[in-house]
């Protein structure tokens, strides 16, 4: 179902897109919208990951330089039946995490030194397992898509006024309601669809980890830390928020996120349905780390 809401988000997306670029050009400035918007997801699905680490200054890490918090992930991607990501640390009071990567053979996933000091080795876990859900459910890919289509829109919106065809040049009004309007239904779009796959990645993290409730736990403390510690990359560049497992500002209305609250009910939830489990697919997600 959400794979579906997705799909159908997605093309919305698209065609609000080349509405703005009709209304501006005609056909030709539709057909004009679509050409920059896949150009756009080309550079993307090629350079996304390297774009993201880098405005983290993320170092990568190994089995040598972080021993624990690697294994952790090697565990964690065996479980999830998923090849082993590359696996990052960036140097940062500010407690989050998020993954990247075009596919699940291109991955990488990061954390903060923020995050890996404030939660227990099963909290660190629960977010590991919910980023490596992101990958399994190729949300990386599709976030990336959606970020570019949006901001293809906004860019559209903004020069509009100067690439209007001559067909339309009277047409003030729509001009003013396409400007104005656009922008705001992709980011509504772009809300919807990134919501939908936060959930959809608790789940998976929780199915991966095998223990719902550390994530909630997570959650909670991130939740609370995200807003009391300053996050530089966000603030200069507020579209990064919705990578991060937690979202770095306080207004709900304009959030890529779910509800904090409503994500640790969800994973209540799926607590008490693991709960009727055998007691072996219940076992705390480090058991088998050491």
């Amino acid at each position: 179902m959400n794979g579906l809401k997705t799909v159908l988000l997605l093309s919305a997306l698209t065609a609000l897109l080349m509405a703005l670029g009709y209304t501006f050009g005609g056909a030709k400035g539709a057909v004009i919208a679509f050409v920059v918007a896949a150009g756009m997801n080309v550079f993307s699905y090629w350079n996304s990951d390297k774009v993201v680490l880098r405005m983290h200054d993320a170092r990568e890490v190994d089995a040598t330089s972080a021993p624990d918090f690697y294994a952790m992930v090697a565990e964690l991607a065996k479980r999830a039946d998923l090849p082993m990501p590359k696996v990052y640390i960036i140097d940062s009071p500010h407690p989050n995490a998020f993954a990247t990567g075009r596919d699940p053979e291109h991955a990488a996933v990061a954390a903060t030194t923020g995050l890996l000091n404030m939660l227990t080795r099963d909290e660190v876990a629960g977010v590991m397992a919910h980023e490596l859900g992101h990958v399994k459910n190729r949300d990386t890919l599709v976030m990336t898509v959606v970020a570019t289509v949006a901001g293809a829109i906004s860019m559209l919106a903004n020069f509009g006024l100067f690439f209007r065809s001559g067909d339309n040049r009277g047409n003030a009004l729509a001009t003013i309601l396409a400007v104005i309007v656009a922008p705001i239904a992709a980011m509504i779009v772009q809300m919807a669809i990134s919501r939908t796959r936060e959930f959809g990645a608790d789940k998976a993290g929780a199915e991966i980890s095998g223990n719902p409730m550390a994530l909630a736990s997570a959650l909670a403390k991130i939740s609370r830390g995200a807003q009391a510690i300053p996050n530089p990359v966000s603030e200069r560049m507020p579209a990064a928020a919705q990578l991060y497992i937690v979202p770095t500002h306080i207004s709900q209305m304009f959030s890529t996120h779910p509800a904090t609250e409503r994500r640790i009910e969800a994973l209540q939830d799926i607590a008490a349905e693991m709960g009727a489990a055998p007691a072996a697919r219940r076992r705390s997600a480090l058991d088998p780390l050491g």
